[in-house]
């Protein structure tokens, strides 16, 4: 049975995606990249076994702290980017609700919530310690890649090289067919952002 994906927008300044992932619908759940008021997740009844994050920015940790406070639920964050949890201020300056996280994650490392494994993927080229989740064909890709677009660059960490590096290494590890869930905009699939994003010519054409 496929995985029961469902977007919450916690923020409409950001229209960032908050991924709420479970098994089944109604049951526990995983929930990645909280970036805001966690009231519509509450409100709808979420029961969230454990908090993913895919990097630091404020506009996919800020309801991080909340959300662990009222849910009980632990915290799994990039190792390169646990310190914007704690410190409570993210890469922009943004001010947040600090946290310790429970769990610091690389690539390589296995995560087990709500009784899904998720493959946890480092992805840099937004940021610097930015990781992807994977499960079932599942791509939570952060603000690595969008439908028609991808991350910016330009912000401390960001490199366009390791950006593409890392679209690449998701290719070629988990197939054209992978959906991907992104920080931003509706779902897409790996091999239709190869086919068709503007910002992927330099893969499709092998000149990287």
């Amino acid at each position: 049975m496929p995985l029961d994906v469902q977007s919450f927008v916690l923020d409409n300044r950001y229209a960032a995606n908050c991924w709420v992932v479970r098994e089944q619908p109604g049951g526990a759940a995983a929930v990645i990249d909280p970036g805001g008021d966690p009231a519509p997740l509450l409100s709808a009844g979420v029961e969230t076994a454990g908090i993913l994050v895919t990097h630091g920015d404020v506009d996919h940790v800020a309801g991080v702290a909340e959300l662990a406070q009222r849910s009980g639920a632990e915290v799994w964050m990039p190792a390169g980017e646990a310190e914007v949890l704690r410190s409570g201020v993210t890469r922009g300056g943004g001010d947040i609700g600090p946290h310790e996280p429970e769990h610091e994650v690389r690539g390589g490392d296995v995560v087990s919530v709500a009784g899904i494994e998720f493959d946890v993927v480092d992805v840099p080229g937004h940021s610097s310690g930015h990781v992807a989740y994977h499960a079932d064909g599942c791509l939570f890709s952060g603000d690595l890649l969008f439908e028609r677009s991808v991350g910016r660059v330009d912000l401390a960490g960001g490199d366009w090289d390791e950006l593409l590096r890392s679209i690449q290494a998701l290719l070629d590890r988990f197939g054209p067919a992978a959906v991907v869930y992104p920080g931003h905009g509706g779902p897409t699939t790996l091999g239709s952002e190869l086919a068709t994003n503007p910002f992927l010519d330099e893969l499709r054409t092998g000149s990287r």
